[in-house]
């Protein structure tokens, strides 16, 4: 058997059943009014940056069931909390969050079909790193290998170029945003070393 493409270390957040019950209001509310469950089938990889500098912190961050009350905004689409199938470390390590055909809320109008990938830091304050590249190249090798249906590579500030694409549906009209992670130079880098993949950059 091949060897795995990317090296994975398994940090499970906390799902309890009350938090996957959350997940699956929030799959009826935004994607799928009869959906039963929370099982996703990949069709895009989606990267993003934590805009912050630990992955403890994160990870503590995305154990809790439920959306702070001060994101007020945000909890209008509803209080189960956001999440990602990966997190990135600064050294590269690779942490699996959560299995990656379980929907996770980490991108507004692809949920539902998307895996999200979280990286440490962000393009200031906490630059992403070469190390960080090299990881997601790797990543998105593994994912597209052990998901054919996966189609699609985008960043997180790329996600509304998508409406109107049969990969984004959003039943609320009225909820959308705009996010800069993890920009156009993380994108480019990881996208380079990635043109042998049949995964297209945009639709």
């Amino acid at each position: 058997m091949d060897a795995p493409l990317a090296t994975i270390v398994d940090w499970p957040i906390a799902w309890p059943p009350s938090r996957d019950a959350a997940m699956l209001a929030y799959r009826r509310a935004h994607s799928d009014a009869q959906a039963t469950d929370t099982t996703i089938v990949p069709r895009m990889i989606v990267l993003h940056y934590t805009a912050g500098g630990s992955a403890k912190g994160t990870k503590a961050y995305f154990d809790r069931p439920h959306l702070e009350a001060s994101r007020a905004k945000l909890r209008e689409g509803g209080d189960v909390n956001v999440s990602a199938h990966f997190l990135v470390d600064r050294d590269g390590t690779i942490f699996r969050l959560m299995p990656e055909t379980r929907m996770a809320r980490h991108a507004i109008g692809v949920n539902h079909v998307a895996i999200g990938v979280e990286n440490v830091g962000d393009e200031a304050k906490w630059p992403l790193t070469d190390a960080q590249v090299e990881a997601n190249v790797a990543l998105v090798r593994d994912l597209v290998a052990r998901h054919p249906t996966i189609e699609l590579l985008v960043g997180h500030h790329e996600v509304r170029a998508l409406e109107g694409t049969p990969w984004f549906v959003e039943l609320d009209p009225t909820y959308r945003n705009k996010k800069p992670d993890p920009g156009a130079r993380f994108m480019a880098a990881v996208r380079a070393q990635l043109t042998d993949l049949p995964v297209r950059a945009q639709p």
